[in-house]
């Protein structure tokens, strides 16, 4: 019996959660097959995230039915999920960062001693089987901090693997994961779909999606839009059912100016810093976006921590306006005569405080401004982050609400829109658009453009290579920590730049932009 044909494992009825006035789930109905690899897609705030929570047991429906294996069942705790057979891999990462990799790992329960205490060696042996066979290569003894993102999130998926479930839920897994990580994600997905396993797979990735998918159901605004095979739906009507319009065109159109007559704001002369980062020379003028490509771990975030003071400069020069600078630290780059803002890689713990208000977090940078004498002048303050709040179109309610009330793509405006109320003449953009869904994906394109109009100047690094090629006026790859190559003009293309990326592409023009 095919996929389509089975009966369900999973059947979610009419599904309602509300948080106070926010309607998150309404009347959400989808069903999955015995061994499916199921997406749910939709924008940010669309209902996803909260599905799965309902699904992990994290909280409890306002109404409505799950069912699994067709018995209806009331998920109170996660140990209620676990019961049933039901693992999670969350988005927002639950390692704890003061424990090694096995103790995570063993998190709640392994191997005890009469002691009650953790039998190391052997759940050690039984961790390194279970990443041998998931291909996972990783130091057991190593802090959770001491991991790069994406690694921390591939423990989490194995975690959730080691538990050997029926129903395996992916909270967004490839926002952390880029090349061969995805490689590597839908690799061990299709190894646990021949084992019997039923993967429930959140992604705004529409290519993943098709790769490792094998139906999907669409949520918009918290309700059911449609279920179907993945092959039997286009990637239009995919959009346009996600975003509730048609899409004419995923990137706004640019007036690209290859050759700059004014002079630059920002340039590097044979900067080096931090662990990776060599001998980086650019510049970065008015108008411009400035691509930076790379595989993960290239010295990318080196580059953009530096330019924003938070990582130490061991040689070179960074220049602003055509004078040398020492930022000692990110309030420096705050300093008007800089007015540098950057949109870190991890915007809840990076960029953003989750218990403040949007309003909060959008006027901290700069809160000195809108002193009074010794008092805050409130009116003022609720001004500049009101006029910051509508040019990235996010809901009033940022004035007073807290950041984590919001949806991933909405406190990813909220972060941007921090460096508006700040006046920030140059944006440093780390992957802006990661875990973003298409919709919001084009008003940051849109607001970038607009940016740039107006005479502000990007840097901009993402991990999806055609927002590189179609929002870049130029793009520089960098590879082992050295800028290798850059392309201009015509040669802005995906295999240009992967080529470039995977180091086998001409060697480099290491000269200034």
């Amino acid at each position: 019996m095919s996929v389509a044909e089975s009966h369900p494992i999973i059947e979610v009825t009419n599904l309602r959660k509300a948080y106070g006035p926010t309607i998150a789930n309404d009347d959400v109905s989808f069903s999955v097959a015995p061994g499916a690899v199921h997406a749910l897609l939709g924008e940010n705030g669309a209902g996803k995230s909260t599905t799965m929570k309902l699904l992990s047991g994290l909280i409890r429906p306002d109404d409505g039915t799950i069912r699994i294996d067709g018995k209806p069942i009331t998920l109170k705790s996660p140990r209620d999920a676990h019961a049933v057979g039901i693992q999670t891999a969350f988005q927002e990462l639950t390692l704890i960062p003061d424990l090694t990799v096995l103790e995570n790992m063993m998190l709640p329960k392994g191997p005890k001693n009469p002691l009650f205490m953790l039998k190391s060696s052997e759940a050690g042996r039984q961790v390194s089987a279970h990443f041998q066979s998931v291909g996972l290569s990783v130091d057991l003894g190593a802090l959770a901090s001491e991991l790069d993102l994406a690694t921390r999130q591939k423990i989490e998926i194995a975690r959730a693997i080691f538990r050997d479930p029926r129903i395996l839920l992916l909270d967004e897994p490839t926002s952390a994961l880029t090349g061969d990580d995805v490689d590597w994600l839908g690799w061990v997905i299709a190894d646990a779909k021949a084992r019997g396993m039923t993967i429930l797979f959140i992604s705004h990735r529409i290519p993943e999606v098709r790769a490792f998918c094998d139906t999907l159901s669409i949520l918009r605004n918290g309700k059911h839009v449609k279920s179907a095979r993945v092959d039997e739906i286009t990637d239009d009507e995919i959009i346009e059912m996600i975003i509730g319009r048609s899409v004419e065109a995923t990137f706004p159109p640019r007036d690209s100016k290859p050759a700059h007559q004014e002079k630059p704001v920002l340039e590097a002369h044979n900067l080096s810093a931090g662990d990776k980062l060599r001998d980086i020379s650019f510049a970065l003028h008015p108008g411009q976006i400035l691509g930076i490509a790379g595989l993960q771990g290239m010295g990318q975030k080196d580059l953009f921590t530096a330019l924003f003071g938070d990582t130490h400069i061991d040689s070179g020069e960074m220049i602003v306006d055509g004078t040398p600078v020492h930022l000692r630290s990110p309030a420096d780059a705050l300093h008007p005569s800089i007015a540098i803002g950057l949109v870190p890689e991890e915007r809840k713990t990076e960029g953003l405080f989750l218990t403040l208000t949007g309003k909060q977090n959008a006027s901290l940078p700069v809160i000195a401004r809108f002193r009074k004498g010794l008092l805050l002048n409130s009116e003022d303050e609720a001004e500049a982050t009101a006029k910051a709040f509508e040019a990235v179109e996010v809901d009033e309610r940022a004035q007073y609400l807290p950041v984590s009330a919001f949806s991933g793509g909405n406190q990813q405006k909220i972060a941007i829109a921090k460096w508006l109320v700040a006046q920030s003449r140059i944006l440093l953009l780390f992957d802006p658009t990661r875990g973003i869904d298409v919709g919001t994906k084009q008003q940051l394109y849109t607001l970038m453009s607009e940016f740039v109009a107006a005479g502000g100047a990007i840097l901009f690094h993402s991990t999806e290579v055609p927002e590189l090629v179609h929002m870049s006026d130029r793009v520089g790859v960098l590879y082992e920590g050295r800028m290798t190559t850059w392309l201009d003009g015509d040669e802005i293309t995906e295999t240009g730049i992967i080529q470039a990326a995977l180091g086998s592409a001409r060697t480099a023009q290491e000269t200034a932009a």
